[in-house]
């Protein structure tokens, strides 16, 4: 009789691992008998084996746990596939496992930027970070952890933030402890203009004004926009208050919001002026203070609300380009193009996306991540207790179901495993191919926003990765419109790339859609240009991967 085995879950020790360092991981084993097994592990860079291991582990009744490591070359950045099957001794396998982990100098070199706001006395620190490790989140947004927005730092402890929630800094200071545990990045929220009335009362000079002389208010009236130019006293002000957070903290550098608007001000005396260079140099501002506190290991984010400033902010001195999506940004090709904008605009700096959808629309979840990731970015969505940001107060996350829970698991394992070749050391050539590419009886149309296959094509040293996005059959083609219906899926389709001016090697095929995500070899032809190969099934996404021949 076949004993009854499977997986719990494969845990990792730390969100990404720096050069140098052994990779740990921990597999949990369910079984109803005592066994003997052998476990099976396989590590792969692409289709590369990296590692191989055969073992007999002995398990008892309950939940097992096998304790495993590998020190990996210090060749970064790189992402790994782990593949786990335990066999029987007659060499059957009973369960498998699929993931990805990645090596990295620097958490910005493939982010996975996540959140917390609970921060009150009685937080528990540790259960929060490690629901996040499962998806290999290895920077954190602490939104809203401050005292004040013009004070972040408070003399009591605990105290009241603005709208009424109790925090305290002992929580913050023990959430970065075990943050950095985990190699995940700890950045506070601040926001470049804006002041409490209390303080606008004191300091009217300091703060931005409507032509006709009145404030901007924000925030059903709770918060004034101040003058955010480099040599105003508000940012002189500011960039003394971020001095402090990094001196008094363990912070590892400055997560900087901005509303979207106004775009345009006046001063106190009544001059106009706009404020898209206004916010560039006030990010170079505050890359200098944290490049002296923290060296290279700090951080500067600027959010680029709604795409603005994108042409000043995202070439300044920042490190990654991150973008709240809003109207007129809508459909499922601006979440691309917004993307690849930034890239060539930030000079290949990773991106960013903030989209806020609500997850009972599952459809729009997965395709989100799905564009997000094959065109090289990352997602904010995921933070403490499950939750999956639907709102941009954070606080008002939503809770997404179980199913989404381990689909999502997947697919940032997917983008961890191939960063190499999707993320973003990858270029955006869908342009330059994407004309060219044809599956039989569906619409591959760039200018088409629904019911078609999206190409979203890259290319790195040695490889051309084909993502294909199914949009098949659904009726909208807005990223947050809410959507039950999963598109329709695909089985054999004949896939045909014209105009290559190379020799291809080999061709796999992945997808995140399935347990087992390793590559698979699929057989190709090539003839004066033109690639034809039968694409095995396609769900949401899908990745081709050519390798080019030397």
């Amino acid at each position: 009789m076949k004993p009854v085995i499977s997986f719990g879950s494969i845990d990792f020790k730390k969100s990404f691992f720096k050069p140098g360092e052994q990779v740990n991981w921990e597999l949990t084993v369910v079984s109803e008998v005592i066994v003997e097994i052998e476990v099976v592990t396989n590590i792969t860079y692409l289709s590369e084996i990296m590692f191989e291991e055969r073992h007999i582990e002995s398990l008892t009744p309950g939940v097992n746990t096998i304790q495993n490591f590998w020190l990996p070359p210090s060749i970064v950045p790189r992402g790994y596939g782990l593949d786990c099957h335990l066999e029987s001794g007659q060499g059957e396998v009973l369960a498998s496992y699929s993931t990805g982990f990645d090596v990295l100098e620097h958490w910005t070199q493939h982010p996975r930027y996540g959140f917390l706001t609970d921060f009150s006395p009685e937080r528990e620190s540790e259960k929060a970070l490690d629901s996040l490790l499962e998806y290999r989140i290895n920077g954190l947004q602490f939104y809203d952890w401050m005292y004040r927005h013009e004070q972040y730092l408070s003399d009591v402890d605990p105290y009241i933030d603005p709208l009424g929630r109790e925090i305290s800094f002992e929580t913050v200071a023990k959430l970065i402890v075990a943050a950095h545990q985990r190699n995940m990045a700890a950045m506070p929220y601040t926001a470049v203009y804006a002041a409490s009335i209390p303080f606008y009362e004191n300091h009217k000079d300091w703060a931005l004004y409507q032509a006709d002389g009145s404030p901007h208010y924000f925030g059903e009236d709770f918060l004034v926009i101040m003058d955010p130019r480099f040599d105003s006293p508000w940012t002189e002000h500011l960039l003394d208050q971020f001095t402090n957070i990094l001196a008094k903290t363990n912070f590892d550098g400055i997560h900087l919001d901005q509303y979207g608007a106004p775009k345009r001000g006046y001063d106190d005396e009544g001059n106009a002026f706009s404020l898209d260079q206004p916010l560039a140099d006030l990010i170079d501002a505050t890359h200098t203070i944290v490049a002296q506190n923290l060296g290279e290991e700090g951080s500067v984010i600027f959010n680029a609300v709604t795409n603005w400033p994108i042409e000043t902010v995202a070439p300044s001195e920042q490190n990654v380009v991150y973008i709240e999506v809003w109207p007129p940004y809508t459909s499922f090709n601006d979440l691309a193009n917004l993307v690849v904008q930034a890239q060539e605009l930030g000079h290949g700096k990773p991106v960013i996306i903030a989209a806020y959808i609500d997850p009972f629309y599952e459809t729009n979840v997965l395709l989100n991540d799905a564009i997000i990731f094959a065109s090289g970015a990352g997602h904010i969505e995921l933070g403490e207790n499950g939750g999956y940001l639907a709102d941009p107060y954070f606080p008002n996350y939503a809770i997404p179901s179980h199913q989404l829970t381990e689909k999502l698991q997947h697919y940032y394992a997917f983008s961890i495993r191939y960063q190499n070749v999707i993320g973003p050391q990858s270029k955006s050539v869908t342009k330059d191919f994407g004309p060219y590419l044809h599956i039989t009886g569906v619409n591959t149309s760039p200018g088409l926003l629904y019911d078609k296959v999206m190409p979203i094509i890259r290319e790195s040293e040695g490889y051309l990765a084909i993502n294909l996005i199914n949009l098949l059959g659904l009726p909208a083609g807005e990223w947050e419109t809410g959507m039950i219906e999963k598109p329709i899926s695909i089985d054999t389709a004949e896939l045909e790339l014209q105009g290559l001016k190379r020799d291809v090697q080999a061709v796999w095929f992945a997808t995140p859609d399935d347990d087992d995500i390793s590559l698979t070899p699929i057989d190709f032809t090539l003839d004066a240009g033109v690639l034809q190969l039968i694409v095995p099934r396609l769900d949401c996404w899908g990745l081709v991967l050519l390798q080019w021949s030397e």
